[in-house]
């Protein structure tokens, strides 16, 4: 008989805690035997740059990724299609003898650009090293394992896309291993699927799907990205939210002036900016373009029962991030990802600190973040957006203003979105699939594992089920605190242990 609602999950969540499974003894003695082996192929992996525009050594990535997959006797090859500029994403196949089930495992392997002056002192985005802990906290780099000292888990690895997210790739290609050689066969057919673009909203995945439509059919899809829950537990998350990039230019004097000559005569497009950016959130974080929540999903009752078991981690998070209070006071982490944000990503106008000049700049320049949810669409809300900026009295343009323009328009501004975007995604709860990844990562430790109802960051997922059709959970491994998409990225070694075995008990779940 079918129970109501999650209660299905529920009991899932909540079996009886265990210690380490068979399994898990088997993959964790198969890592301790090549624990230095996995670290050096690991390092070398993240010194290969793999900034997402930089096509050469993207290609170095993909390289390595297929030759990584065959020592692991995973039959791969590079999907690719006829434009140029396109990245590959790395596919391979492994047939299990009687499974009925085909599960498809994503993971990118691309990664987000990077400014090495912001990194700390040594720490290099593309010279992994083992830290101490993060930079924030004082972690310093660590040279005694070179000499044979044992590695502590406990230790970070450094570098960029160490987390986010060849941390996907590295984990689930050792889980395989591990269970090839200890003899244990996974109990579904296997395809994975390692994106080269997700950095820049995997802008030919469309193609890609197009052209190889029959290779990436599968029951499910697993995605291997995003974080913990920030206490360290393990989640199971069901959706995620949508993305899309606003880039705002508001226009000044043709040239650069003296801010004591010209100041209180000649408008200044820095002061203009940050005014219409603070009419758009009041101070309690309410979006206030009209619309911008009208047309979200309600969640379920089971989405909500959901919400409410996670465990709460905002006092913690206060105090590590040295926050008084939530920018929504009471509202939780989680509760924030069910609803549409808008974010400045960054400001910029003339300089600051030694660079700094009194000057009227000729222009400013702010880049927002839409993060959307069930319901929401890319082009309906950047279209909210454009006609609230309109009714502030701005004259958009998509391009530079001409001279004409510049002397019949008091507030110009040119808005480029971010072509395409991504569209939110949300998998039922209590879709029968995903007993068997709940139950496979619950049998991974002794707590109950979290059921997450939406990510808070955005992955193709709206994209791959739109073409193929499949529903799509996430499956995440990685501390939370690993500053993914910034500087000192960092990855906590035993995330990476842990990792493994989560992934050897979805390549045997049942």
């Amino acid at each position: 008989m079918r129970l109501p609602h999650l209660a299905t999950l529920w009991l899932l969540a909540t079996l009886p805690l265990v210690g380490a499974t068979p399994l898990q003894e088997k993959v964790r003695a198969w890592r301790v035997a090549h624990e230095r082996e996995l670290v050096d192929e690991y390092r070398e992996f993240l010194a290969i740059p793999n900034i997402t525009v930089d096509r050469a050594n993207i290609r170095r990535n993909a390289d390595f990724i297929v030759a990584m997959m065959k020592r692991r006797g995973i039959d791969a090859r590079w999907l690719t299609v006829p434009s140029p500029n396109a990245n590959p994403a790395v596919f391979g196949e492994v047939r299990a003898p009687g499974a009925t089930r085909t599960v498809m495992f994503y993971a990118h392997y691309d990664g987000q650009p990077v400014n090495p002056s912001q990194w700390a002192p040594g720490w290099e985005p593309f010279a992994p090293k083992f830290v101490t802990g993060p930079a924030e906290r004082g972690g310093k780099i660590v040279e005694s394992w070179k000499t044979g000292q044992p590695i502590d888990p406990q230790w970070r690895l450094t570098g960029r896309g160490s987390a986010d997210d060849k941390a996907g790739v590295f984990t689930l290609l050792n889980a395989y291993g591990a269970l090839a050689a200890a003899g244990v066969t996974p109990t579904v057919n296997l395809k994975f699927f390692f994106d080269g673009e997700e950095e820049i909203g995997s802008v030919s995945l469309r193609e890609i799907i197009a052209a190889h439509r029959e290779a990436l059919r599968a029951d499910l899809w697993i995605v291997l990205d995003g974080p913990c829950h920030p206490s360290g537990r393990k989640v199971v998350v069901f959706g995620t939210r949508g993305d899309v990039n606003l880039h705002l230019t508001v226009f000044g004097p043709k040239r650069p002036l003296h801010s004591g000559n010209y100041g209180n005569w000649a408008p200044n497009p820095s002061q203009r900016l940050v005014h219409l950016l603070a009419s758009m959130k009041d101070e309690a974080g309410r979006v206030l373009i009209p619309g911008f929540y009208d047309d979200v999903t309600p969640l379920t009752e089971g989405e909500r029962r959901a919400l409410a078991a996670i465990p709460s981690v905002e006092d913690d998070l206060r105090r590590d991030l040295g926050l008084a209070q939530a920018e929504v006071p009471g509202r939780t982490l989680f509760e924030g990802f069910t609803l549409p944000s808008l974010n400045i990503n960054g400001i910029q106008g003339a300089n600051v600190g030694a660079q700094a000049a009194n000057v009227i700049p000729t222009v400013a320049r702010a880049v927002l973040d839409l993060r959307l949810v069930a319901g929401n669409d890319t082009q309906r809300q950047v279209a909210k957006v454009v006609a609230f900026i309109k009714s502030q009295g701005w004259h958009v343009l998509e391009r530079d203003p001409t001279d004409e323009e510049r002397a019949r328009y008091a507030k110009l501004i040119r808005i480029d979105a971010k072509s395409g975007g991504t569209n939110a995604q949300r998998t039922p709860l209590d879709l029968p699939l995903a007993r068997a990844v709940v139950a496979a990562v619950q049998s991974t430790v002794d707590y109950p594992v979290v059921l997450l109802p939406t990510l808070g960051g955005t992955l193709p997922t709206s994209t791959i089920e739109e073409m193929l059709g499949v529903k799509i959970l996430t499956v995440p491994v990685v501390n939370a605190d690993n500053n993914q998409h910034a500087e000192n990225e960092n990855v906590k070694v035993q995330a990476l242990w842990d990792g493994l075995e989560t992934y050897a008990a979805l390549l045997t779940m049942r």
